[in-house]
């Protein structure tokens, strides 16, 4: 491991940009790919191209390949994370601005804070998270309520239901993942769910019909700079970086990331999407990032063995 000594004083703060700032970027990439493509099969693209990418890199690099009980491993999670997650976390984007599906996606580490909760047993409910997590559902009460006038429409409340469907997928695969048997390399194990989840995406855009709608001269310029974005950018980039970041800083400090991107994403949306930056957006927002922040450094009772999911936001 590079000792802080030696380690040049750019690659840290470097790091932490990329995650900040790409991973906070791809919601509106998502967006803009969406507005063309068929969402199903443009995940499927992105992941499958990226995973292929980053398991022939590991194997270059003398890394073997996940074993028969690996893969089996890495199909479930890349059922929950690609499939579950990822799916409809492009499919909303027609629906929900990208801004707020970043907000909406923060809420993973409450889910998975229940779920340690109820199943794990390695959290106790106390009074601190119990109202982190009522701010948290107060967030998202914010966003697509009807009823409450802050001068901007609602979300769109089928778009926010598979947001947290997709959330809960995610949060729900997370605390599986500590149980399971795999790759030692996180790259390795992450390029594989990528490469499994991508055939899965690939497999429900068929099941949809998604290659009938799906045109390669019709999509723009534009819509295929988002895609090559997501693919390089946002899964072999950016994940390098959190890689990189994780084996040289505090977890708590690299966790940050989860505060950042929504903000990130909301700003660009707003300057780069057309898309409201109101009252509603603001509130839900803030409920929604306290409600994370209080729950993230709420200390478990005892410490999990780390996770080996892809620990990507979009």
């Amino acid at each position: 491991m590079e000792s802080k000594e030696h380690r040049p004083k750019w690659k840290t703060p470097l790091a932490f940009v990329i995650i900040y700032l790409v991973w906070g970027s791809t919601f509106l990439a998502i967006r803009i790919g969406v507005c063309e493509a068929p969402p199903f099969l443009l995940a499927g693209i992105r992941f499958l191209v990226a995973g292929l990418l980053l398991v022939g890199w590991m194997m270059a690099k003398g890394e073997r390949i996940p074993t028969t009980r690996q893969w089996r491993a890495i199909l479930l999670l890349a059922a929950g994370i690609f499939a579950g997650d990822y799916g409809l976390v492009f499919w909303s984007e027609q629906r929900v601005p990208s801004g707020v599906t970043a907000v909406m996606l923060a809420l993973i580490p409450v889910f998975i804070a229940l779920s340690e909760i109820i199943f794990l047993r390695t959290r106790r409910l106390t009074v601190r998270l119990g109202i982190a997590l009522l701010i948290g559902i107060a967030g998202v009460a914010v966003l697509v309520s009807r009823s409450l006038n802050f001068g901007t429409a609602a979300v769109d409340r089928t778009g926010a239901i598979a947001l947290i469907i997709a959330a809960i997928s995610w949060s729900v695969a997370s605390v599986i993942s500590r149980t399971l048997p795999l790759p030692e390399s996180k790259v390795m194990s992450s390029g594989a769910q990528m490469l499994a989840g991508g055939g899965l995406l690939l497999a429900t855009a068929a099941a949809l019909g998604e290659f009938h709608d799906f045109h390669p001269m019709a999509i723009s310029r534009a819509a295929w700079f988002a895609l090559a974005y997501l693919i390089v950018f946002g899964s072999i980039v950016a994940f390098t970086a959190y890689v990189w970041l994780i084996h040289h800083e505090s977890p708590t400090k690299v966790g940050t990331y989860a505060y950042v991107n929504p903000v990130v994403a909301v700003l660009l949306g707003y300057a780069y999407g057309g898309e409201g930056l109101g009252p509603r957006t603001i509130l839900g927002t803030v409920c929604v990032l306290i409600s994370v922040l209080v729950i993230t450094t709420t200390p478990a009772k005892r410490a999990a063995a780390g996770a080996t999911a892809v620990d990507e936001t979009a």
